[in-house]
């Protein structure tokens, strides 16, 4: 039965769509069954895989389907012509479209709107190991349908002046949704990325975030390397991209870390 993690901060431009895309890839690759499902409008994780936003065109979303009880085994009529296997990686991904703002304002007027993706994924998760979830930077309804899904929430935070600005809101809805569901939803780890040594400030702000969260900090960091920013425009993840970038051997450590014993 596969675990659910949100990638999540609501916080723009912290490398939380480069960290979904690439632990997702990073376990494919090392022999997980891995869905990455893309909640983010702006489709930023389906494109950089190299798939077609437009991959559900003309479908009803998944998430306005009406929900199915029981076991249906490989009959998945919510995501079905929605998920496409991404090159040889072994990984999945649910496409995102623009269209997805429009779905917001759709379930949001449906008594059950917040649960509608943890009704979804009670079709797949005996499919995989692993779903990520990449949500919107924002602390909609998108985005608490994914936390309400999850078993654990990721956290990325950028190694900047800002990092800790407007944190205590996710961790606030993070607190909400487990209270709202009967059941705690994980922090399953902070990822400190763009990392430089060489700058005072980078340094001063990860030992912050370190003794802020203790040891919720994954020990990996990510550095900045402009293989990371160039992968995503070549539809490749950084491993297929640039194997031997230093963006590369993080992500492949952090995979180890956060999926330590799947």
């Amino acid at each position: 039965m596969a675990r659910v993690l949100s990638i999540a901060n609501q916080k723009g431009g912290v490398g939380k769509t480069t960290s979904a895309a690439n632990l997702a890839s990073c376990r494919a690759l090392a022999g997980g069954r891995c869905l990455l499902i893309d909640m983010d409008p702006q489709s930023n994780a389906t494109s950089g895989l190299g798939l077609d936003p437009r991959l559900g065109a003309g479908k009803v979303h998944p998430l306005l389907r009406a929900p199915r009880s029981g076991k249906v085994g490989r009959d998945r009529p919510g995501i079905d012509g929605w998920v496409a296997p991404c090159r040889g990686t072994g990984l999945d991904v649910m496409a995102a479209t623009p269209g997805l703002q429009e779905v917001e304002r759709q379930i949001a007027a449906l008594p059950d709107g917040h649960e509608r993706m943890t009704r979804l994924l009670d079709e797949v998760r005996g499919e995989y190991d692993e779903i990520i979830l990449d949500c919107p930077p924002s602390l909609g309804l998108l985005t608490v349908n994914a936390l309400y899904a999850s078993d654990g929430v990721i956290v990325p935070i950028q190694c900047e002046y800002f990092a800790m600005e407007g944190l205590s809101r996710i961790l606030d809805l993070i607190a909400r949704v487990g209270r709202g569901r009967g059941r705690e939803v994980s922090l399953a780890g902070v990822i400190l990325t763009m990392f430089d040594a060489a700058q005072d400030l980078c340094r001063e702000v990860a030992g912050e975030v370190r003794r802020y969260f203790e040891r919720t900090v994954f020990r990996t960091v990510v550095p900045r390397d402009v293989a990371l920013a160039e992968a995503p425009s070549h539809g490749l993840s950084i491993v297929e991209y640039a194997p031997r970038s230093r963006g590369a051997h993080a992500y492949v450590e952090l995979a180890r870390e956060a999926f330590a014993g799947g």
